[in-house]
């Protein structure tokens, strides 16, 4: 496949990630989908915004990227016809890397919070009653939660998409790392061979 190609794909793969982790991050501000009045009660993960800035907003801009370098010039410069496809394919490289800093953070913010555990009501006060992940394998423990109502399962599913979201935009971004590397120092297949050799 065609460095160029690759990159739209991956970048057409990545923009729906980017809204879906914004939207899992947004409802863990409603612990069991209810309002809550105090902000202080919210997981303190919540408000690292794993998923809203890491494998959000910085995902946005690797993504479009991805899916310019398909539609970019092939006539370069300096006579070069290759050159500017070359030079496309190496910035972005460095948006790739922003994206796996981006997602990187919202993958370890998520592992975090899930090994945590949510902040809830144990009927005298709010606080983190779970240690080191034991509740994830003993769902007995689940009843120390007095409130908010299904607030262990409501983290725990969104903690986990965001999880296994951003894990997703690691391996992607780090293919367009080799993809990039690829293009960078070949070109891409639709304006030149391999190290600069015209296609007919």
């Amino acid at each position: 496949m065609c460095s160029g190609s690759c990159a739209k794909c991956l970048g057409i793969t990545l923009i729906p990630l980017a809204v879906l982790c914004t939207l899992a991050n947004i409802l863990l501000f409603f612990p069991g989908g209810e309002v809550i009045n105090n902000n202080e009660h919210i997981t303190d993960e919540v408000w690292y915004f794993g998923g809203m800035l890491g494998s959000g907003v910085l995902m946005i801009f690797p993504a479009l990227v991805f899916l310019g370098l398909k539609n970019n010039d092939c006539c370069g410069c300096c006579g070069n016809e290759s050159c500017g496809k070359r030079f496309a394919m190496f910035t972005s490289i460095i948006f790739a890397t922003v994206g796996l800093l981006g997602a990187g953070y919202c993958f370890i913010v998520s592992a975090v919070a899930l090994n945590r555990g949510p902040k809830c009501n144990d009927d005298s006060k709010w606080q983190y009653p779970f240690e080191n992940g034991n509740y994830l394998s003993n769902t007995t423990m689940w009843a120390l939660c007095k409130s908010p109502e299904n607030i262990i399962p409501w983290n725990l599913t969104l903690f986990s998409l965001l999880l296994i979201m951003s894990g997703i935009q690691v391996v992607l971004c780090a293919i367009q790392v080799v993809n990039g590397l690829i293009g960078t120092i070949c070109g891409d297949c639709t304006c030149c061979g391999c190290c600069g050799v015209n296609q007919p």
